[in-house]
């Protein structure tokens, strides 16, 4: 049993002043404002460890080339150190095969209940082809037997599937539903009608706002409208600043508030390593500065980490800080039905991070434990 003070401590809804939490076999069994013997100090700021529902690699390993247990362990210690202590590690539309052996991946972490995987998303195979970006447009493919068999598999801990509603029908969105997978709209060309079914159907959510998706029209609001105005969509976005316009990160905001909004990465193997060039396909995605292009500019993932993105929402679009942490924690618990992170509040999983006056991490713990 340990007791922590903290300067500042943000519990995933409000934010204290000189507050004191007490930690027993990883979970956090005491909150308090009254002065108590406390066994550590903490000088900074105190939030939930931060929930990405779209990492697609970090410390130099992408998980589609690399589908292993070991890379999931790769990808967490480099996240790790930016704040994020539980994702869904997420595979690039893929050969049946591959994401085969990703799901595989995924149950021995979930097998060995390894700290920080809450189970898988998969971005894809069953896109648009003319919003796929850099998906390979020879595996973008109608859903097949096969893999609504994988993606309803009961040992993957939360899936979480990206589709476009015009390539897979309400009917089949309800079923996957019914069934614990998490429908996610993305990556499509879809009219509203088509995705006001789909959501009618069941999808709870949008694969990165604004990118690779039919846009907004006076007379044809497309994804992007249906998102910004059906309270039931909690959107992904990418606030690295290159993916989306910071007028538009501040409109969708307003729109859906932090509880509508999460912050995600859509990290590819760059982050947390000084890898500078990844193959792809037939080609090389590069990194110049923060910004991640395949030869003819098109954007390909980012080298954005978790605490950057509360960073950037925080000081350049004007979102109150609580409401960046808020995005950043809660909102991507809630999506993902994770009753035990995402928040400070008795009962939940002791993961938490420190972060300084110049909002940058300082430490983090997973399980009351410093990593």
């Amino acid at each position: 049993m340990t007791w922590f003070s903290a300067k500042q401590f943000f519990d995933g809804t409000d934010l204290h002043s000189d507050y004191h939490f007490q930690v027993e076999n990883g979970v956090v069994t005491s909150v308090s404002a009254n002065p108590v013997s406390c066994d550590v100090h903490l000088d900074g700021l105190v939030a939930p460890g931060f929930v990405d529902t779209q990492v697609n690699g970090g410390g130099g390993v992408l998980f589609n080339q690399v589908p292993s247990l070991a890379s999931l362990k790769n990808m967490l210690l480099a996240h790790r150190q930016y704040g994020t202590t539980t994702m869904t590690p997420t595979l690039i539309t893929d050969s049946l095969p591959v994401m085969q052996q990703a799901a595989d991946a995924i149950a021995e972490a979930v097998t060995e209940n390894l700290q920080g995987i809450a189970g898988v998303h998969f971005e894809g195979p069953h896109l648009s082809i003319t919003k796929r970006g850099i998906h390979p447009s020879e595996q973008v493919r109608v859903i097949s037997d096969a893999e609504l068999n994988l993606i309803t598999r009961l040992d993957l801990g939360k899936v979480l599937l990206t589709i476009a509603p015009e390539n897979v029908g309400a009917d089949v969105i309800k079923d996957l539903v019914s069934r614990g997978v998490i429908v996610s709209l993305g990556h499509s060309n879809a009219d509203f009608n088509t995705v006001l079914a789909a959501i009618e159907a069941g999808a709870t959510g949008a694969t990165h706002l604004y990118n690779a998706m039919s846009g907004l029209q006076a007379r044809a609001p497309g994804l992007i409208g249906a998102i910004l105005s059906d309270e039931r969509i909690t959107a992904g976005l990418i606030v690295d600043l290159l993916h989306v316009h910071s007028a538009n990160c501040r409109l969708a905001f307003k729109a859906k508030s932090a509880k509508g909004i999460m912050l995600v990465t859509d990290a590819m193997a760059h982050v947390g390593s000084d890898l500078t060039e990844l193959p792809w396909l037939d080609t090389v995605i590069t990194r110049d500065g923060d910004k991640l292009t395949t030869p003819n500019g098109t954007l390909a993932g980012s080298c954005l980490d978790m605490m950057g993105a509360v960073r950037r929402v925080h000081q350049v679009v004007g979102v109150a800080l609580t409401d960046a942490l808020y995005s950043a924690s809660n909102t991507p618990a809630k999506f993902l039905g994770l009753e035990n992170v995402g928040h400070l509040s008795m009962g939940a999983q002791a993961d938490f991070v420190v972060i300084d006056k110049f909002l940058q991490v300082d430490s983090v713990f997973q399980g009351g434990n410093k990593q």
